[in-house]
């Protein structure tokens, strides 16, 4: 892989701050660039399968809350009251 020289304008003041949190790192700012535009790339190569698995996900809840197929919050607070019991006896907490 042959290297290429990436050539940016950055203010005066942003660029001592980066230079002394890359050495902060123990790293060369050049180096912390590198990475975090390696870091950037995976993020944007994995976002679109998350982005359409979590679209999906919306749009199912969407359609069962829809068709009425939710719980009550009054049942959701019962249902966990009691497993928070049932924990607080198993560890001793209640008798």
């Amino acid at each position: 892989m042959t290297d290429k020289t990436f050539t940016f304008a950055v203010d005066d003041e942003l660029m001592t701050a980066f230079d002394h949190a890359a050495k902060a790192q123990d790293t060369s700012s050049d180096e912390l660039l590198r990475q975090l535009m390696r870091d950037f790339v995976i993020e944007r190569e994995a976002d679109p399968a998350y982005d359409a698995w979590f679209r999906q996900q919306v749009e199912e809840g969407i359609a069962q809350a829809d068709a009425g197929n939710v719980i009550s919050s009054e049942e959701v607070e019962r249902h966990f009251a009691e497993r928070r019991e049932r924990t607080l006896r198993k560890i001793g907490g209640l008798r």
